[in-house]
């Protein structure tokens, strides 16, 4: 795989951790149907705390998935999609890799079939 730009390697850890808990991926959800939501919107809708909810966007915030915004009292949070676009590329570049790599095996095993073949007919 190809080498990665300066800082990509940190932000798609820090998505790739930040995904890695289902309650984090549910307020993601919940937040791309909803378009924005405060923190006490989205405790209402999951089975644990509003200051653990707090705690959860901020590892989103951290991540770069979510941003908060003032509105009076409230902080409203709704999505970033540039977190996830530099862990999109990484993953599709992953993925090309995989299959240049499973490509060529096939070619291998694909001539080493017909050459099988070959030795079986010639007999």
């Amino acid at each position: 795989m190809s080498a990665e730009p300066d800082g990509t390697a940190e932000e798609v850890g820090g998505v790739l951790a930040a995904l890695a808990d289902p309650t984090r991926r549910r307020l993601l959800d919940l937040l791309a149907v909803r378009g924005e939501a405060t923190a006490t919107t989205l405790a209402e809708r999951l089975p644990v705390s509003r200051q653990a909810i707090v705690k959860h966007l901020a590892v989103l915030d951290a991540a770069g998935l979510v941003v908060g915004s003032r509105v009076g009292r409230e902080v409203r949070y709704s999505l970033r999609s540039a977190g996830l676009d530099a862990t999109t590329q990484w993953m599709s570049a992953l993925a090309a890799d995989w299959d240049r790599r499973l490509a060529a095996v096939k070619r291998v095993a694909e001539a080493a079939e017909a050459a099988e073949r070959g030795d079986r007919d010639s007999t």
